[in-house]
């Protein structure tokens, strides 16, 4: 593994994704990529093919009037035809915009209203949609003065394309690939600026120097791919190492977690990623019978990051499944963000997990990480954190303070990283970008919002500044909360979030969980249960401890906490009201759209149809 030490710019093979797919297409179609079909079945997608229908996709966008840097919007739930039409627009030098589905029967007003925001923040011209889905996205249309067009995967394919050399634009590593736009519910979605050069960095850092994969090897996902890590991770490194990949259906680990690892023992997968809770979910799922048929002594890299990574969740994957020749060193902790393009730091291949205990008072009332045991430690007991590893080479980490300063090892401030992966900024956004992105000249920091420390050269992350919660004048980090209270028998792991709420005097810390237990009187039991350990083992009073059904707390489109949305719903008292089921089944897809239909079509077709009339002629008044 390459030290942060090493701060020598390696020299990669390709400086662009164009030229990476122009040698992969070199390599046929024996292998590629291969797409599990939702209820069954596999689609294989030769790289020689897969280079082809991306070209021929791009020249139908060019046909469309699309130009380089003109933006194209993707929401299109099917992962085959995802990846042909953003490698499409990449070919033509238009800049993608993924955008994630309706997946879910209730919220419609709220998703749409998201997306209509992201429409217009990215100035996007064409809306690239599937038939199934089209119904859902009309009446976004008139809301977004840039859009133009909305078009199927299947129209596109039937229309007129331009000729090959129309799509030979001239694209050079400065300029921006894709933009990437963060999850969540912020009422101002930023838009991250992927270069071609950060991409390429980024990529043959994570499959060369990080996973050291090569053309033989098997990687499997199943995370969305609207999402940096499914995207970058699966889609686009892959591509610089013509390394195969098995793509699974989101929905489908949703809805059996097991599917995952059948996959990898299946396909003989040597590296896969996922967030901390799918490791605790497909632990929790998986059979005796599953553990006596898989082998997983293939797997060199379960990668676990895009959120805080949870000790024990990792013991008791790893134990769960040594029976199945899963190797303790196989667990690759890592950190990334949208920012970095996607990776931070990795953990080397052949090492083990390393957790760091630390005690939790230090931590919290003076932003030290004094090494501890359970003896040794304060009133507050103790921390573990676990270590993500090191930057790759050419890249630093460093931790500041509030004002700016370096700080030395085990001393807890912002992590912020300089080097080629960091991104160009937000798109037109000068604000943001001021506040996250240092010019060169002040140092060429990216302000990543989260805290942790250095040990040893090693990073270990503690939360993220604007989730501290301040209670009698003592800083909390909510995961460490958060992870004491799923201890508690009954109580969900991974679906808990902590937060406070202003109080009388001072700020008052609040539980919200999920369990599968009904009855009230056990709630109310379980409930007391939470406030009890918390108050043994942190010294903490909460205020109130609100327990949710499965899968009615807020979370993000791939998976992760909404602790600021779960805050909002408690202050509005609407938790657990806002419907969360998703839209998996072809049946429940139909209800979607039948439910759309009926709400929309009449009045958003006549409204939709004069609005592209309107700029259709606008744009001939311009043509002329």
């Amino acid at each position: 593994m390459i030290t942060v030490d090493d701060n020598t710019v390696p020299r990669y093979p390709f400086a662009t994704v164009l030229e990476a797919m122009e040698a992969l297409r070199d390599a046929g179609d024996e292998r590629g990529f291969t797409f599990l079909q939702p209820g069954g079945g596999e689609r294989l997608v030769g790289f020689r093919t897969l280079v082809d229908e991306a070209r021929r996709r791009g020249r139908k966008l060019r046909a469309m009037g699309l130009r380089k840097g003109d933006r194209v919007a993707l929401v299109i739930p099917d992962a085959d035809e995802f990846v042909i039409t953003f490698l499409g627009a990449i070919t033509a030098g238009v800049l993608p915009v993924p955008l994630y589905p309706p997946l879910a029967l209730g919220r419609l007003d709220a998703y749409l209203e998201s997306t209509a925001r992201v429409l217009e923040a990215s100035g996007a011209a064409v809306l690239v949609t599937t038939a199934r889905v089209q119904n859902v996205l009309w009446s976004v249309v008139p809301r977004v003065p840039t859009l133009r067009d909305l078009v199927t995967v299947e129209k596109l394919d039937a229309s007129r394309e331009a000729s090959d050399e129309e799509t030979r634009v001239a694209i050079a590593p400065e300029d921006p690939v894709f933009l990437q736009f963060t999850s969540g519910s912020t009422a101002a979605p930023k838009g991250v600026v992927v270069t071609h050069a950060s991409l390429a960095v980024n990529c043959q850092a994570i499959v060369i120097d990080g996973l050291a994969l090569g053309a033989d090897d098997v990687a499997a996902s199943w995370l969305p791919l609207y999402h940096d890590m499914g995207l970058i991770g699966f889609v686009l490194a892959p591509l610089f190492r013509r390394v195969q990949v098995v793509f699974i259906p989101t929905l489908d680990f949703v809805r059996r977690p097991t599917l995952w690892l059948e996959v990898i023992h299946r396909h003989r997968a040597v590296a896969t990623f996922a967030p901390n809770f799918a490791f605790a979910r497909v632990a929790k799922r998986a059979s005796a019978e599953d553990l006596a048929r898989w082998d997983l002594s293939c797997l060199k890299a379960a990668g676990c990051g895009a959120e805080p990574i949870h000790p024990e969740t990792m013991r008791q994957f790893v134990e769960r499944f040594a029976a199945c020749g899963l190797r303790p060193e196989a667990m690759l902790p890592s950190y990334g963000m949208a920012e970095a393009t996607l990776a931070i730091t990795f953990v080397g291949m052949d090492e083990r997990i390393r957790v760091d205990t630390i005690d939790a008072d230090a931590c919290h009332q003076q932003g030290l990480a004094v090494p501890a045991t359970d003896a040794s430690a304060g009133p507050g007991g103790t921390l573990g954190l676990v270590c993500c590893g090191r930057p790759f080479r050419g890249h630093e980490v460093g931790i500041f303070s509030d004002d700016g300063q370096r700080l030395p090892e085990r001393r807890i401030g912002e992590i912020r990283l300089r080097g080629p992966s960091v991104a160009a900024g937000y798109y037109r956004n000068p604000e943001a970008t001021g506040e996250a992105f240092e010019a060169a000249a002040q140092g060429g920091w990216l302000h990543t919002g989260d805290l942790g420390y250095l040990a040893e050269g090693q990073l270990y992350i503690s939360g993220r500044k604007k989730d501290v919660l301040i209670l009698n004048g003592r800083n909390y980090y909510p995961q460490a909360i958060e992870w004491q209270a799923e201890e508690v028998p009954g109580i969900r792991r991974g679906n808990v979030v902590a937060f406070s709420i202003p109080g009388e005097s001072t700020e008052e810390a609040v539980i919200v969980a999920e369990t599968a237990e009904a009855d009230p009187d056990k709630q109310r039991a379980l409930a007391q249960a939470v406030r009890s350990r918390l108050n043994a083992e942190m010294g903490l009073a909460i205020a109130d401890v609100r327990l949710l059904g499965v899968g009615e707390i807020p979370k993000t489109t791939s998976g992760k906490l909404q602790r600021r949305r779960t805050r909002e719903q408690y202050l509005a008292g609407s938790l657990g009201v806002e419907g969360v089921r998703l839209a998996g089944s072809g049946a429940e897809r139909l209800t979607l759209a039948r439910h759309l239909a009926r709400s929309f079509v009449s009045r958003v077709a006549h409204q939709a149809g004069a609005a592209l009339g309107l700029r259709r002629a606008r744009s001939d008044q311009g043509a002329e």
